[in-house]
């Protein structure tokens, strides 16, 4: 079952930030090296190589529309042998993953729901079944920015698509799978707004059959706080956002919905913010600012972003090209007092948010191991003094020791009340005990 997967936060990288739809085997293969080598002592774990690794043709962020996909007799897409070469011959993910496993590490893929338009147009088998492909494709459940495949009916011939898709990943050691198209939450006039509740329990099932364990990542969102508890029965971690990129409005916007779905973190259950963009992005294309860059967040934005995600105890995946990081990039993955509060803190919550016109500050708390961590963030466009009162989060009149985590220092001791000058667009992130 998947409550066993996932106890704390997944911890990995992912490709498309950097690569788009269009990483090849080399590049995952750089990105495993790095993480074994710098980041797998702190916990990380995950390789994860999103869309379109199927499509020979990729080049970039953009999607060929109706393109040429590679697909095995039964309709079950497999890796384009120009791009992960070490697929020829029938072995698709395999080698790739059990390289990942030799140095210590977990592998996984994207896929998006359904059935590919292509087998469904050949009406090809599918094994183990008496069905083919058109009898388990609804033709008029389509994604709205992918033309690959068609969603699934409510029916046994695609539970059994599912299962041998699924038995497929197993065999080649996947670890993970990033679904996506099935959790958004946009209109659907042909359906219900939740429109792949069944197509979620078809994959939650067919992965506990499938004879290897995989943690079960939805994407993309936001997903609707309604269908909070469907989505902890099937996965283990579901986006709360749309695709989050380097820029501060969209960083802003998080704090909503962290605050939305504060209470639903659990073991084997977290609320997705999305990938970091940290370090070397955009690689091929260009995707919410310029083709191959550094990120465009401000180091005290950088700052921002992973103290809330650390805090609300999202999943994190990188999303730079990790070969390419810098000293400062490289200290805020393996910082140990955060990724300790990250894998071990309980209960967070939005404490304050004082703002007029969206600019003032927002304190969120959580639980330690005799401790508290507080997070102070500066909305504002200047540097601004942040008091906490700490009479509200512990017995009054008593000294406690603060601790800056991303300072890795001891601020000072203090009694009621602690201040701490925070960066525009920053935050500040304490241990306090």
């Amino acid at each position: 079952m998947h409550k066993k997967l996932a106890k704390t936060p997944p911890l990995g990288w992912n490709s498309w930030d950097c690569f788009g739809a269009a990483v090849t085997e080399a590049q995952l293969k750089e990105n495993a090296d790095y993480m074994a080598k710098h980041l797998k002592q702190y916990g990380w774990e995950y390789i994860v190589c999103d869309i379109q690794w199927y499509e020979p043709n990729a080049r970039d962020n953009d999607y060929n529309n109706f393109t040429e996909l590679n697909m095995d007799k039964y309709g079950r897409l497999i890796p384009a042998e120009n791009r992960f070469p070490d697929s020829a011959e029938g072995r698709g993910f395999k080698i790739i993953a059990d390289y990942c496993h030799s140095l210590g590490l977990k592998f996984g893929i994207h896929i998006m729901r359904g059935i590919p338009r292509q087998a469904v147009h050949q009406n090809l088998p599918i094994k183990n079944s008496n069905y083919t492909a058109r009898q388990a494709a609804h033709h008029f459940s389509v994604c709205s920015w992918n033309t690959d495949m068609y969603g699934m009916k409510s029916c046994q011939a695609a539970q059994d698509y599912y299962n041998s898709v699924f038995e497929l990943y197993a065999s080649w050691g996947v670890d993970f799978i990033k679904c996506d198209d099935i959790c958004v939450t946009e209109f659907r006039k042909w359906d219900n707004p939740y429109f792949a509740d069944y197509e979620i329990e078809m994959i939650r099932k067919a992965i506990d059959n499938c004879g290897r364990d995989m943690v079960l990542s939805l994407s993309p969102g936001p997903a609707d706080i309604n269908n909070a508890r469907h989505l902890a029965k099937n996965a283990n971690m579901w986006r709360i956002t749309g695709d989050f990129w380097d820029s501060w409005s969209k960083l802003y916007d998080m704090f909503d919905k962290c605050f939305l779905w504060q209470d639903t973190v659990k073991a084997g259950n977290f609320p997705d913010c999305d990938m970091l963009p940290l370090g070397r992005l955009s690689k091929n294309g260009i995707c919410h600012g310029d083709q191959n860059r550094i990120t465009q967040f401000t180091r005290a934005e950088q700052i921002t972003m992973m103290s809330l995600w650390g805090i609300f105890r999202s999943p994190l995946m990188m999303g730079g090209n990790m070969p390419e990081n810098d000293d400062w990039t490289l200290s805020l993955l393996t910082n140990e007092e955060y990724l300790k509060m990250h894998r071990t803190s309980y209960g967070a919550h939005q404490h304050s948010r004082r703002e007029k016109n969206g600019k003032g500050d927002i304190i969120w708390v959580s639980n330690g191991r005799g401790c508290k961590y507080v997070a102070l963030f500066n909305t504002r466009d200047t540097d601004y003094n942040i008091r906490l009162e700490l009479r509200e989060i512990l017995m009054p009149d008593t000294e406690y020791t603060v601790y800056d985590i991303w300072n890795k220092k001891i601020v000072g001791s203090f009694k009621n009340k602690f201040t701490a000058n925070i960066q525009s667009h920053g935050a500040g992130l304490y241990k306090i005990y």
